[in-house]
C-alpha cells in the first residue's frame, strides 16, 4: 500500500489527479497541496511513498522543491513543460507526465511507480542480510549492517562499533562511508557520529545511548536527526 501526494498551484489539475486517483486500491491515501511550504512541513511529519509533482510553481520549482526534500518519495512529474524531460531523469524521476494527460497515461505512470515501490520493499525487507565490504589493514571484511551499532570518526579512520561487542577500525571517512551504506536507517548526528536508528536505547536533549554508550548530538545535525528518527519510527 502506497500513500501520495501531490502538488500543483493549480486546483484544477490537483482536481483531475483526485479522480484519477479514486478506487485505485493500492493508494491508502492522497493529500493534495497547492503551498508548496505546507507540502514540505507534511512531508518532514509524515512518510511518503509517491509525489505527484508540478514543476512550473510561483514558491519555487518542482525540481528545486523535490532535490531540497530530506528523503526521496518515488516521483511522477506532471507539467505542461517537456523541456525538462532531461532533469527529471536525472532526479530518477518515474514518469512525466505532459499536461493534459488522459486516465489512461496516468493509470500507466501510477501503475510504474508501484512496480517500483514493490521492488524497493522487497529490497528493504531484505536488510538483515545486507552488508558492506571493507578493507581493514589484515584484509578485507564483510561486516552486515543490522550488526552496526554506531561509527566513531578517528582522524583519517573510522571506528565501526558491532553488537556482538567487537570494533573495526577502517582508514575510511565518514562520507565516504555514508556513500557506501545508502540505507536511511544510518543517521549522522554529531562531526564524528553515525548511528544506527533502531539501535537507539534512550534519546535525551543533547545526546543519544546506544549500547550503554552516551553519544553527542551536534548542534548543526539535531534537527535533521531528529526528523529522521521522526519518519524511520512512522515506518
Amino acid at each position: 500500500m502506497m500513500k501520495a501526494i501531490a502538488i500543483d498551484d493549480e486546483p484544477l489539475a490537483l482536481d483531475i489527479i483526485e479522480t484519477y486517483c479514486q478506487n485505485i486500491n493500492f493508494l491508502t491515501s492522497l493529500k493534495v497541496f497547492t503551498n508548496t511550504d505546507l507540502a514540505f512541513e507534511y512531508i518532514l511529519k509524515n512518510k511518503v511513498d509517491v509525489l505527484l509533482l508540478d514543476i512550473n510553481m510561483p514558491a519555487i520549482s518542482g525540481i528545486d522543491f523535490y532535490k531540497s526534500l530530506p528523503y526521496k518519495p518515488l516521483l511522477i512529474f506532471t507539467t505542461s513543460y517537456s523541456e525538462f524531460a532531461l532533469e527529471s531523469y536525472e532526479l530518477h524521476a518515474s514518469d512525466y507526465l505532459l499536461k493534459p494527460f488522459s486516465k489512461e497515461r496516468f493509470m500507466q505512470a501510477i501503475l510504474h511507480v508501484k512496480e517500483q515501490f514493490s521492488i524497493n520493499q522487497h529490497a528493504n525487507n531484505g536488510f538483515d542480510s545486507q552488508f558492506i565490504i571493507l578493507r581493514l589493514d589484515a584484509g578485507d571484511v564483510k561486516i552486515y549492517l543490522n550488526k552496526i551499532l554506531y561509527v566513531k570518526s578517528l582522524d583519517n579512520y573510522l571506528k565501526i562499533f558491532l553488537t556482538d561487542q567487537t570494533s573495526h577500525v577502517v582508514r575510511l571517512t565518514m562520507k565516504g562511508l555514508v556513500e557506501k551504506l545508502e540505507e536511511p536507517s544510518f543517521v549522522r548526528i554529531h562531526k564524528s557520529f553515525l548511528i544506527s536508528l533502531d539501535k537507539i536505547e534512550i534519546i535525551k536533549s543533547k545526546s543519544i545511548i546506544i549500547d550503554k554508550e552516551e553519544i553527542p548530538i551536534g548542534k548543526n545535525f539535531d534537527k535533521n536527526f531528529r526528523q529522521q528518527f521522526d519518519l524511520f519510527q512512522n515506518k
